[in-house]
């Protein structure tokens, strides 16, 4: 027992020492954490040459193809269809107010023109073309914020893996490889990040799981750069730990704060950070072929309410095919949520989670006095609110303004509906004296 408790010591201690130090958020930083709350909803966007191989993002690894193959297949990269505009204009119209793209994912390729390595979409592709900077004009032309993933792992350097292995390039430096020329790399593609495409929102981590908490990834110097280059630029980082100092929101994947049904959140304390879910509409983050499981319109819908009712935003992905188009059934989805967002969005946008808890029957969200009552799966005409201690002005029914009948009881308001809700989102708003 005295050993593991040592062992949990040590590994705080690390995780202090690798967060940044004494952080205290600047003014810009604030306002920007209250606007990301505000914004709801996002898109995440994993896009890169694995997208040629149609088999998600993880085909490298997955399919154990080694980097000196793999990294070949930069030289036939060529979406000619990428049009930034028509993305940010589509993507806008489904109701989202920020995106989130991958810089460089885990297999190592740059999607922007970076000088840190000629492994990138300008100079190892014919398509020459910088898309990340294409992408942040058309965002500040048309008013939607923009998000830089980036990971902490590469499988194709050999200075992250020291050890090598079938995947890793080969090392052809002086002396011996470590992760110390790795982190330095890191740091002058985030500073190239921070200071050639304009305001960034946030930098999205992602990948601390694969060496783990007791390793020393450097946070301190990584969060220390980003808020000295953009101080309003939030930090998240997707490691699956409760949140560490120099963070700016919390990242839950594939589940709503507070559960574990995906196996990334276990024992996972939900921070008082701005809150953010990221999930799939079909079930890969990168594009693959073959997957065709795209969630309904409903179930995306209802995921969004959920979030927000958690007090959290939902990053929704995309995968882009290789020729930089949008699948046409996931810009379908967006466009679905978009018209339910022109009716609905009052109830979601700029709310907080509301006061009563998350429940079988659904969710509610709050903007001052206003509790939104989202009901997603009722049996019933009748539904028991444990508001006790509140008082109740008025209840209606938001999408037509019928009022509802309701009674004040000890334990709670007892809402009397005329029927049972069968709508996607049957919404009743109440004004609380």
């Amino acid at each position: 027992m005295k050993r593991f408790f040592l062992m949990g010591i040590l590994v705080a201690v690390i995780l202090s020492a690798a967060a940044q130090k004494d952080y205290v958020p600047a003014k810009e930083n604030l306002a920007y954490r209250q606007q990301f709350q505000d914004n709801k909803l996002g898109v995440f966007i994993h896009w890169g040459i694995y997208s040629m191989l149609a088999d998600g993002e993880w085909a490298m690894l997955q399919k154990k193809i080694p980097y000196e193959e793999y990294s070949k297949l930069a030289a036939g990269f060529n979406p000619s269809k990428f049009d930034a505009e028509a993305w940010v204009a589509a993507l806008k119209a489904g109701g989202a107010k920020y995106i989130c793209i991958t810089s460089r994912h885990h297999d190592g390729f740059s999607m922007f023109g970076t000088k840190s390595s000629g492994y990138n979409i300008v100079d190892a592709t014919p398509f020459k073309r910088d898309v990340l900077k294409e992408l942040a004009a058309a965002c500040h032309k048309q008013g939607m914020k923009l998000h830089f993933y980036y990971s902490l792992l590469d499988w194709g350097r050999p200075d992250y893996n020291p050890k090598g292995g079938s995947l890793a390039a080969k090392w052809t430096g002086q002396g011996q490889p470590d992760y110390n020329t790795y982190h330095q790399f890191m740091l002058k593609q985030l500073r190239e990040l921070l200071t050639n495409y304009g305001e960034i929102g946030a930098i999205w981590f992602d990948g601390a799981w694969d060496k783990g908490k007791v390793f020393d990834w450097k946070f301190d110097e990584l969060y220390t750069l980003i808020h000295s280059l953009q101080p309003a630029c939030l930090v998240i980082n997707n490691h699956h730990w409760a949140a560490l100092a120099g963070e700016d929101a919390q990242a839950f994947e594939r589940d709503l704060p507070g559960q574990n049904t995906a196996g990334f959140s276990h024992g996972v304390e939900v921070s008082a950070l701005p809150l953010e879910t990221c999930e799939t509409m079909n079930t890969s983050w990168g594009y693959k072929i073959t997957d065709n499981k795209y969630k309904s319109e409903k179930t995306l819908i209802q995921y969004l309410v959920k979030a927000a009712g958690n007090n959290a935003n939902l990053l929704m992905n995309v995968g882009p095919r290789p020729d930089g188009t949008l699948p046409e059934i996931a810009v379908q989805r967006f466009e679905a949520m978009g018209k339910w967002l022109q009716q609905y969005g009052e109830t979601i946008y700029g709310t907080r989670g509301g006061l009563v808890a998350a429940q079988k029957w659904g969710v509610t969200t709050q903007k001052n006095n206003r509790l939104f009552v989202h009901i997603l799966d009722l049996q019933d005409t009748k539904l028991l609110l444990p508001l006790t201690g509140k008082k109740i002005r008025s209840a209606r029914v938001f999408i037509d303004k019928k009022p509802v009948k309701f009674v004040q009881q000890k334990d709670g308001v007892l809402l009397l509906l005329e029927k049972q809700p069968d709508e996607t989102d049957y919404v009743v708003e109440l004004v609380l004296r």
